[in-house]
């Protein structure tokens, strides 16, 4: 009973952590159709930035933390003006709008890489995060609880946004067809952007809250988007309320999946259940 407490509590940290990811591809998704690779490595330019502000210039960690937040945010959205947005006006494809968001992931991690170094940087000893407190029979951290109730109001407040605001009507018209929003007034340009920029804010916070539990490298980013694409395609890519739950499924078979195996098996069965999707139920949980 003592594993599976502690079970549970693991698969519901994995749950919320990807759910941070899989929060802003699915939306940015959503508005696009296209799979934003770049997305990931926003994540660790939100970490990154609070590495730099924090731990480097002494600056105040929740002023630290708000700039990694805005910076990821801006970033996105200037990948859209700069890279995304010119090529929709051209026609690009899908396939194109990949292979672009690929060059793009690749250049910023190369550029973090050369400002700071390919070695791990710790995050993990701020205000005393790792402080356990017990459960039932498990234990959980300070952090952990911290990363949970985030999820719990920032899916809240997404939601709501998208339910209950002129913005969030606007996005869902353009994620049903983008066309007709235009025709009737909608500026899809600026709404889009838009969506590039809360994506991107929400990846950054993943990264920071990320790099407080387990540190940051420039590569971190891959690894955080391919478990986000995962639970978004599990949960139905492109819905908001898809991703969340493919992230919490996911988070749950890894740590079963490996309560009799070694733990490196845990991405092997992420892909194995990626692969089961994909082959009976390809549209995700939610689909249509």
């Amino acid at each position: 009973m003592d594993l599976i407490t502690q079970l549970v509590i693991n698969s519901i940290i994995a749950g919320a952590i990807y759910t941070l990811i899989a929060l802003g591809f699915n939306l940015v998704y959503g508005a696009t159709k296209f799979f934003n690779i770049a997305h990931g490595v926003f994540a660790a330019i939100g970490g990154y930035t609070v590495y730099f502000l924090f731990r480097i210039s002494g600056i105040n960690l929740f002023l630290s933390v708000f700039a990694g937040i805005l910076l990821a945010g801006i970033s996105g959205m200037l990948s859209d003006r700069i890279i995304f947005l010119p090529l929709r006006k051209k026609g690009g494809s899908n396939v194109i709008m990949l292979v672009a968001s690929i060059g793009l992931f690749t250049v910023l991690q190369a550029v973090i890489a050369i400002l700071f170094g390919n070695r791990f940087q710790s995050l993990t000893e701020i205000f005393n995060a790792q402080r356990t407190y017990k459960i039932s029979s498990g234990v959980i951290t300070g952090l952990h609880i911290v990363i949970i109730i985030t999820v719990i109001f920032l899916t809240a407040g997404l939601l709501l946004m998208l339910n209950k605001t002129k913005f969030g009507k606007a996005v869902k018209a353009i994620s049903d067809d983008e066309e007709v929003a235009g025709i009737v007034g909608i500026n899809t340009d600026r709404i889009i952007g838009y969506v590039f920029f809360i994506g991107s804010a929400i990846a950054g916070l993943g990264g920071i809250l990320i790099g407080f539990d387990t540190g940051i490298m420039p590569t971190m980013g891959m690894g955080l988007l391919l478990k986000g694409v995962i639970a978004s395609i599990v949960g139905g890519v492109g819905n908001v309320y898809g991703g969340v739950l493919g992230a919490f499924l996911l988070g749950f078979v890894e740590n079963f999946g490996v309560w009799k195996i070694a733990g490196e098996w845990k991405d092997a069965i992420a892909f194995g259940m990626l692969i089961i999707f994909l082959l009976f139920r390809p549209q995700g949980i939610l689909g249509k």
